[in-house]
């Protein structure tokens, strides 16, 4: 059996990293610049979120989401591709919201707003705040925006790069012909719910937003290895045999073969969101107790995503039907999930997280529903 280890360190240095690199530049020229933060846009949600920050004055504000077309402002901004100064924040900002509120509290005196646009499509921004009043002179402006360019290009890239392993794994799935495997409110159900659970985990974790961005995005490709499974076993209704059940179970190294050979491709084993994306196709049948597969790791060595994405699996099962059983109710599956964590199998902080927002797994399980359940066999 292969020796493959979770990557728990940071293989390249990641987009935090770079922004704080870049801010610590900066502040030989700006003393006064006391916050770069970077926010990314999903279109197909119209979300806009907290993603990566360096903050040397207050506290970063992090996990916060809003829907653009709900900030006028800063819609204003996106359509046009304009930057905005605010030479006062305590004169033009009135509390009221989450945000508005918190920038209030921080002490920050001014602040720069750049749009982040490449190919003519909206990014996100870059938030620029300063512990001083009238800080952003037009020459400021001009060159923060040109300084900016290079933090902007490195958010793309691996923005794009990121969106480029999924559409292309995404690709891969649906040419080989698996038919019901995986159904689309499934792969949106994992996302949404592993990033319900990762933003509610203890800050103990260090889960960064660019962490939980990638969390987000590389769930839904958990199981891509079963594409290299036989369809008499993969779309099976019924409780697999032992036999049946060792095939299903390769899946997960046929998984990591696949995002190897894909990362190679394009260059990005090295890359920090490469890290994520194999934890959580390597390890996310692993068991605390070492009873899971196909590495026997126990506590520690199943990494955090892993672990997340683990749950959020489960629980997805529970909660949606099969062909060999009903699907079952939030508060049941809760139960199940909290039984497992009494057997030492999952992570119990990972569970409460879930348990802890009740309402918003109920929303995700009753809002993507399948109108056709998927055949797949999970295999556990």
């Amino acid at each position: 059996m292969t020796s493959f280890q979770p990557l728990h360190s940071v293989t390249s240095q990641s987009l935090t990293g770079k922004l704080q690199g870049f801010h610590e530049a900066l502040l030989a020229d700006y003393p006064h610049i006391c916050r770069l933060a970077c926010a990314i846009y999903d279109k197909p949600t119209d979300v806009l979120k907290t993603f990566i920050n360096s903050t040397r004055q207050g506290h970063a504000i992090a996990g916060y989401e809003v829907k653009l077309h709900d900030t006028p402002s800063l819609l204003h901004l996106a359509n046009h591709q304009q930057s905005r100064v605010i030479d006062d924040i305590s004169a033009e900002i009135h509390g009221g919201s989450v945000h508005s509120d918190w920038l209030l509290e921080q002490g920050y005196m001014s602040s720069f707003t750049v749009p982040i646009i490449r190919q003519n499509q909206f990014l996100g921004f870059v938030f620029i705040d300063s512990v001083e009043k009238d800080s952003f002179t037009p020459s400021i402006q001009r060159d923060l925006i040109m300084r900016c360019a290079s933090i902007c290009d490195a958010i793309a890239n691996e923005l794009a790069a990121a969106h480029l392993l999924v559409a292309t794994a995404s690709a891969i799935r649906s040419i080989a012909n698996l038919r019901d495997f995986e159904t689309g409110m499934h792969l949106t159900r994992m996302a949404e719910l592993s990033k319900l659970i990762a933003r509610n985990l203890p800050a103990h974790f260090g889960l960064s937003d660019e962490d939980i961005e990638h969390i987000y995005l590389f769930s839904p490709l958990h199981d891509i290895g079963k594409i290299g499974i036989p369809d008499a076993i993969l779309l099976k209704a019924g409780r697999l045999t032992d036999s049946e059940r060792q095939i299903m179970q390769t899946h997960v190294q046929k998984g990591v073969d696949m995002i190897d050979s894909i990362l190679a491709d394009f260059n990005l084993i090295e890359a920090n969101d490469a890290r994520i994306m194999r934890n959580i196709i390597a390890f996310h049948h692993e068991y605390l107790d070492g009873s899971g597969y196909p590495f026997g790791l126990k506590g520690e060595q199943v990494p955090i995503e892993a672990r997340i994405v683990t749950v959020a699996d489960i629980f997805d099962a529970l909660t949606h039907k099969r062909p060999y059983k009903k699907s079952w109710s939030v508060e049941n599956s809760l139960t199940e999930l909290h039984q497992m964590v009494e057997q030492g199998k999952i992570d119990d902080d990972c569970v409460t997280a879930l348990a802890n927002s009740l309402n918003a797994a109920q929303h995700i399980v009753t809002t993507y529903c399948d109108s056709q359940e998927p055949a797949s066999n999970p295999g556990y």
